[in-house]
């Protein structure tokens, strides 16, 4: 059982002292080391938080990726370095997962009449009726050599 010397040790761990390893998969004991909590605190937080849904191997043991470790340390750090509530973290980690709004749009030029359309309709009608012609000339061509 870890000491009092340990446990504030512990609390007072940041997010950028936490160095995840490069690894391709974490088992919920790993993860639970990694940020200082127990196990069942991030099998509640799967309940709570619909983003955090790690995978189960064939033994049903939590397989967790990166980005999901990456996910709990954030919400490690809302829910205990901010302050938030769970359903406050929940709303901020929505915000944060949708893309900006003040991203400047593509510049695709703007069709203000319809002429460019008409345009390109007409030649694709145009190259129909070379083909079909074509497609008939090379029929008749068939016919003759039988």
């Amino acid at each position: 059982m870890p000491t009092r010397a340990k446990a504030a040790t512990r609390k007072r761990k940041s997010k950028a002292e936490t160095v995840i390893p490069d690894k391709l998969y974490f088992r919920i004991g790993d993860v639970s080391e990694l940020l200082y909590l127990p196990a069942y605190v991030l099998r509640f937080w799967e309940t709570e938080f619909p983003q955090l849904k790690p995978t189960k191997s064939s033994t049903g043991q939590r397989m967790y990726r990166r980005r999901e470790v990456e996910l709990a340390l954030r919400i490690r750090t809302l829910l205990y370095d901010e302050g938030f509530t769970i359903p406050g973290a929940r709303e901020r980690l929505k915000l944060e997962s949708k893309p900006s709004k003040n991203q400047s749009a593509l510049p695709f030029p703007k069709l203000t009449d319809q002429t460019g359309l008409k345009r390109v309709r007409q030649e694709l009608q145009e190259l129909l009726t070379m083909l079909s012609t074509k497609v008939k000339a090379e029929g008749r061509k068939a016919n003759r050599t039988i």
